[in-house]
């Protein structure tokens, strides 16, 4: 069975005439010297004193019904100027003028030469507006007409162009001075021109001529192709198959023109392009389809054979990539970026995945030439290699009721931007439940918890703004209990989970039961403690905090005696399998800290418990480093200090510093120095030596480079109290070696700091 890709590049391939029933576009203006007699220089921007003098001299425009030509404000309000009273002159107007009918022509599909002669000048002041109806051929070989409004002020006013089943409304304004915006359309086009609302509009109307015996153009007329094509998507759209991944989810229709990122947009479209994309976006329309314009790339890289074309293997050049062969693909990337909205926004999507079967044609690549190569050299182990990337333009396609489903291909790069736009223009309208936008924000978190990635870095998981905590936020602030549940159930207590994450998980929690909070808690503890101590105990003591002003602390306990239970212990035992893929994190003095507060409040027992396993292990819970800074910090606290857990944990660090106060302190009495060295090469032998001596304070050490290198290396990782500066006079260098005092300066200053530490943990008592 044929394909929807197939199919329907088969319809679009008939679509071959470049072209629409309009165009439009905004261009930068080099001002013409505009004159009307009886007024005299015309200003631009339009001042409103001199729209008013134009109006004074203008008569009101008519309109032609049949053979007649009449005057009727309910039909037309809108004053008119004669082209012969109109005088522009200016040779930046010539090329303005002709730049813009030679876009215009082009994007009707008008080939050959073009003549646009000014039929009009028009003032359009608060209220001018003119009914739906078709300009009559005035002047031979007229096939359409072009608008051009002079930089004016003012509001409303938008053209609409009707041809046969399609409309376009066009807003034809500018901010820009500087710039003009314009408007062509084929003759037999129905089209209106709304109230102006404010200000007053100043239009150039040209009539565009082909002369000649040729047919006059008529707008392409692919009604047909477009019938097709909505037909196919259609039933591309009700077919479920996608969901087994036996059909595209999305369509992407590449163009035949290559464009850039800059000039990517669907008014820089060229050539058949333009047709196609008509066809395209109406057929899409009618079938209920988004349609986007976004450039789709494939990226490989592989490794490469020399072709025989170079000088040598030896001496090969760097500018020489003839030098090279393509070989086998080992990495294959594809991607939609650069995402464009028929309505000129672009939607910060990032990059999507697409699969190839989802290219239309599906031969869409074949036989290109990269857009970027690159060969590298062989280095070392490595044989020589390539990358590239193809690029092309494309018309992105999905069924809009699989818009969502489509998204979350992305990731959350595009998903959670999505959510977070969604859930303020819900709040915006006023926080309805039952409002479609709640619902699509539903239907999309539901899709997201479900393919939440696992597969993540968790040592380099931010700690703030993450992902998680940001979901968490919207899904709180949608009042959404079903969503916040499933994603605290899949997803945090699933192992995705950082310390960043515990404010925006309570403030989501806090929307549930507080039986399920507890229960939720103490699952998020038990499955992550092993591999993020210090996140779990920050959320405990959170829970116990709020659990203290509300009296439900016994909720708690579990996810309290889950964490205690996942404590580490002996550093060199062996984790079990599913554990040795995380690395051991280093207790810090703040996790202990959290640990007790937490505990003290909950269970005092489980507290105590806890301290003295904290002490069993003191090559993980190190005195100095955790126990100390840990007793200090709680010894504050008057809501724990006074707990027989904390006051244990600082009765462990009193004594600690007690006995390393009451060893003495004095400074030495001669040169030795501490003689103890790892090294028994020769060199270290004799500075062994040189340390023990107590009647030498400095010894020069006369070898070469290397070796002065070795010795003063091998002084720094024995922390010996040795200063060391390279003496360069004579042949060798000299590493000029001198005792001094740091182990005794870094033991007094150790003493001071015990001392207040001392005093600080003595006045707890």
């Amino acid at each position: 069975m044929p394909s929807i890709t197939t199919e329907l590049a088969k319809v679009l391939s008939a679509v071959q005439r470049p072209g629409d029933f309009y165009a439009s576009g905004i261009t930068a203006m080099r001002a013409p010297r505009l004159e009307v007699e009886g007024v005299g220089p015309i200003a631009l921007p339009l001042l409103p004193a001199q729209a008013q003098q134009l109006i004074a001299v203008a008569e009101q425009a008519p309109y032609g019904r049949g053979a007649e030509t009449l005057i009727d404000s309910q039909v037309r309000r809108t004053w008119q100027i004669d082209e012969a009273r109109v005088h522009l002159q200016g040779q930046g107007w010539t090329q303005t003028l002709t730049h813009i009918v030679t876009w215009a022509a082009a994007s009707l599909g008008v080939t050959g030469r073009v003549a646009a002669e000014l039929y009009k000048l028009l003032i359009y002041d608060e209220g001018s507006f003119f009914v739906s109806h078709r300009d009559t051929e005035k002047a031979p070989g007229m096939f359409a007409t072009l608008v051009i409004v002079l930089p004016s002020i003012y509001t409303g006013g938008e053209l609409i162009v009707r041809h046969q089943d399609r409309e376009q409304r066009l807003g034809l304004y500018c901010e820009d001075p500087s710039e003009v915006a314009f408007a062509a359309f084929y003759a037999d086009c129905s089209h209106e021109v709304l109230p102006i609302t404010s200000g007053c509009r100043l239009t150039l109307v040209y009539n565009l001529l082909r002369r000649g015996q040729d047919p006059l153009p008529e707008p392409p007329n692919y009604v047909n192709e477009q019938t097709q094509a909505a037909a196919l998507l259609r039933q591309w759209a009700a077919d479920p198959a996608w969901l087994e991944g036996h059909a595209p989810a999305k369509l992407l229709y590449c163009l035949e023109h290559a464009y850039t990122e800059a000039e990517l947009g669907f008014d820089a479209l060229k050539g058949a392009d333009i047709a196609t994309t008509a066809v395209l976006v109406d057929a899409a329309k009618q079938a209920d389809c988004d349609l986007h314009l976004a450039l789709v790339s494939i990226y490989e890289s592989g490794g490469a054979e020399y072709s025989g074309n170079y000088y040598s293997r030896w001496r090969w050049r760097d500018d020489d990539d003839n030098a090279f062969e393509a070989g086998e693909v080992f990495e294959r990337d594809t991607t939609v970026s650069e995402w464009r909205a028929i309505d000129g926004g672009e939607p910060a999507w990032g990059d999507f995945p697409f699969d190839e079967q989802e290219l239309c044609p599906p031969s869409a690549f074949d036989g290109l030439e990269p857009d970027e190569l690159h060969f590298q050299e062989a280095t070392g182990n490595e044989g020589a290699s390539f990358d590239r990337t193809y690029r092309r333009a494309a018309l992105v396609l999905w069924p809009r009721q699989r818009r969502l489903a489509v998204l979350n291909q992305a990731g959350l790069s595009a998903t959670l931007p999505y959510l977070e736009e969604l859930t303020e223009r819900w709040i915006d309208s006023g926080k309805d439940p039952e409002s479609p936008l709640w619902r699509e924000a539903d239907e999309l978190a539901g899709q997201m918890v479900q393919s939440w990635s696992l597969d993540k870095d968790y040592s380099s998981r931010a700690e703030s703004d993450s992902a998680a905590a940001r979901m968490l936020d919207v899904l709180a602030r949608l009042n959404d209990r079903k969503r916040i549940t499933a994603f605290l159930v899949d997803v945090s207590a699933a192992g995705d989970y950082g310390k960043g994450d515990n404010p925006a998980m309570l403030r989501a929690a806090g929307l549930l039961p507080p039986a399920q909070v507890a229960e939720l808690i103490e699952r998020i503890i038990a499955r992550n403690a092993v591999k993020a101590l210090s996140a779990c105990a920050d959320l405990l003591v959170r829970c116990a905090s709020e659990a203290r002003e509300v009296g439900r602390t016994a909720d708690f306990i579990p996810a309290a005696t889950a964490l205690a239970a996942a404590l580490p212990g002996d550093p060199e035992r062996v984790l079990p399998p599913e554990q040795r893929w995380w690395s051991r994190s280093t207790v810090e003095s703040a996790f202990v800290v959290d640990l007790l507060t937490a505990l003290s409040v909950l269970d005092r027992g489980l507290a105590e418990r806890a301290v003295d396993h904290l002490l069993a292990w003191p090559k993980t819970y190190g005195l100095d480093a955790v126990i100390v800074p840990a007793a200090l910090t709680l010894t504050e606290r008057a809501s724990v200090s006074d707990g027989a857990a904390v006051q244990c944990l600082r009765d462990a660090a009193l004594a600690h510093l007690n006995a390393r106060i009451a060893e003495p302190l004095k400074p030495p009495p001669n040169w030795t120095r501490a003689s103890a060295i790892a090294c028994r090469c020769a060199d270290c032998a004799e500075l062994s030596r040189f340390l023990a001596d107590p009647e030498r304070k400095t010894w020069t050490f006369k070898a070469a480079e290397p070796k002065r290198r070795h010795l003063e290396e091998s002084i720094q990782r024995n922390a010996c109290d040795v200063d060391c500066a390279t003496e360069r006079s004579g042949r060798p260098y000299g590493l000029v070696c001198t005792k001094n005092q740091a182990s005794y300066e870094k033991r007094a200053l150790q003493r001071k700091k015990d001392l207040k530490d001392q005093a600080l943990l003595a006045a707890g008592d």
